[in-house]
C-alpha cells in the first residue's frame, strides 16, 4: 500500500511539468441592449416627448384633477427599471417645485459617491432644467427637472426594482440615462388654455 501511495505522489509531482500556473483573467459581464429607437408620444398630458420603443408601452397615467398633477411611468421590464415622470402646473409656486426636486436628489447623498449636475437649456422650446447623475449605491441613478418657469414643471427619476449595487446596475443605468436625456431634449410644452 505504501508503494502505491508513493508511486501516485511521485506521478502527481512530475505530471504538473515545468509550466507556471497563471491566474485566470478577470471576466466582466457583457450586457448588450438594443440600439435605442425613439418615437414621440402624445399622452394627453401638457407636454409631448420621445421615448425609447424598447420600453413597455405607457398605459399607467395617473391624474389628480384637483391639482393638475400627472404621473407617468416608463417601464423597462428587461432592465428591471422604471423612469417616473411627474408633471405639476406652475401657479406662482415654482420655487416650491424646484426645492422639492432638488431635495429629492439630495436625499441620495447618504449612499451616493457623487452627484454630477448638468444644466439644460433649450431656448427654442422654452425648456430649462437640470440633470443629475448619481454615482454609487444610491436608490436612483439619474434624476432631472425641466420647466418653462411660468406654466409647466416636470421632474423625473430613474429607479431599479433591485438592490442598488452600482457595479451590477451600471450598464442599465447608463443606457437609461441616455433615454432620460432624450426625454429632456425632445420635450415640448403644449399650450395652456386659460
Amino acid at each position: 500500500m505504501k508503494k502505491i501511495t508513493l508511486i501516485a505522489l511521485t506521478a502527481l509531482m512530475f505530471s504538473c511539468g515545468d509550466e507556471d500556473t497563471l491566474p485566470k483573467p478577470k471576466a466582466l459581464l457583457r450586457l448588450e441592449y438594443p440600439a435605442p429607437e425613439y418615437k414621440e408620444v402624445n399622452l394627453g398630458v401638457p407636454f409631448v416627448f420621445e421615448r425609447n420603443i424598447f420600453a413597455k408601452p405607457i398605459t399607467n397615467i395617473k391624474v389628480n384633477t384637483k391639482t393638475g398633477v400627472h404621473g407617468i411611468n416608463i417601464e423597462y421590464p428587461n432592465l428591471k427599471g422604471t423612469i417616473y415622470l411627474t408633471y405639476k402646473p406652475v401657479n406662482g409656486n415654482l420655487k416650491d417645485h424646484l426645492r422639492d426636486a432638488q431635495n429629492l436628489t439630495q436625499k441620495h447623498t447618504v449612499k451616493a459617491d457623487e452627484i454630477v449636475e448638468q444644466i439644460y437649456a433649450n431656448e427654442k422650446e422654452d425648456v430649462y432644467g437640470m440633470f443629475y447623475e448619481v454615482g454609487g449605491n444610491a436608490a436612483s441613478q439619474s434624476q432631472f427637472y425641466v420647466t418653462d418657469s411660468i406654466n409647466h414643471f416636470v421632474n423625473g427619476s430613474l429607479y431599479f426594482y433591485t438592490k442598488p449595487n452600482y457595479d451590477s446596475i451600471y450598464p442599465a443605468a447608463h443606457y437609461l440615462k441616455n433615454d432620460i436625456k432624450q426625454i429632456m431634449e425632445s420635450l415640448k410644452w403644449k399650450s395652456i388654455e386659460k
